[in-house]
C-alpha cells in the first residue's frame, strides 16, 4: 500500500481516492481490495483523526490479502510518516556548503 498526501490548510474537509490496478487482479478482487483499504481507512480516522487535505491510497498485490489488523497498522504506520513529510517545516539556508566541501 502506497499513501500519497497533499495537506492542505485552508481546507475544511478530508478528500480520500483510493486506487488499485489491473496488476492485482480482476474487477472482483479490486473492488475487494478498494472495500478493505476504505473500512481501514475509516477505522484508522476514527480513532486518530485525519487532517484535511488530499489522501490517495493505493493498493497493491499484497493488500488484497494482508491480515486486518495488520492492514490497520500499515496504514496507521503510512499516514504517520507521511504526514510527518509533508508537514516537516522546510530547512532554510545555503545547502551549497555540503557540494563546496567534496571539491
Amino acid at each position: 500500500m502506497v499513501v500519497q498526501i497533499l495537506p492542505d490548510d485552508t481546507a475544511t474537509e478530508t478528500r480520500v481516492g483510493f486506487t488499485v490496478t489491473k496488476k492485482v487482479g480482476n474487477s472482483v478482487i479490486r473492488n475487494r481490495t478498494r472495500r478493505r483499504l476504505r473500512e481501514a481507512l475509516r477505522l484508522v480516522a476514527r480513532e486518530d483523526g485525519l487532517p484535511s487535505g488530499d489522501f490517495v491510497l493505493i493498493g497493491r498485490d499484497k493488500t488484497r490479502g494482508r491480515e486486518f489488523s495488520l492492514l490497520k497498522d500499515d496504514l496507521r504506520q503510512a499516514l504517520r510518516k507521511g504526514l510527518d513529510a509533508n508537514f516537516r517545516e522546510k530547512p532554510s539556508g545555503n545547502f551549497n556548503h555540503a557540494r563546496n566541501r567534496a571539491k
